[in-house]
């Protein structure tokens, strides 16, 4: 199994900036690709943004338009989702998810709030 950790949810003016983290443990080389998704009060979850384990590559939603930005730090088993220029309809508690091998490895975390408000 894969336990994941998110951290950097809060609260901030729109324009402003947060920066969420996804730490990984357990059965972590497996994993394939690490997404970010979010899901909105009323609204359907949906993806935010992934990355692949074996070539670094990054895919987007089209709403982000440039203002997001998916990473991550092997050494730390960590996946970063950096959100810049941030609007309220961003508002969302967003989830870390991992995919791997077979339907069965598929892993959620408990979801960081955001709320981009004045």
């Amino acid at each position: 199994q894969v336990q994941l950790v998110e951290s950097g949810g809060g609260l901030v003016q729109p324009g402003g900036s947060l920066r969420l983290s996804c730490e990984a443990s357990g059965d972590i080389f497996r994993i394939v690709v690490t997404n970010w998704y979010r899901q909105a009060p009323g609204k359907e979850r949906e993806l935010v943004a992934a990355i692949m384990t074996s070539n670094g590559r990054t895919s987007y939603g089209d709403f982000v338009k440039g203002r997001f930005t998916i990473s991550r730090d092997s050494a730390k088993n960590t996946v970063y989702l950096q959100m810049n220029s941030l609007k309220p309809e961003d508002t969302a508690v967003y989830y870390c998810n991992v995919d791997g091998p077979g339907q069965e490895y598929d892993y959620w975390g408990q979801g960081t709030q955001v709320t981009a408000s004045s």
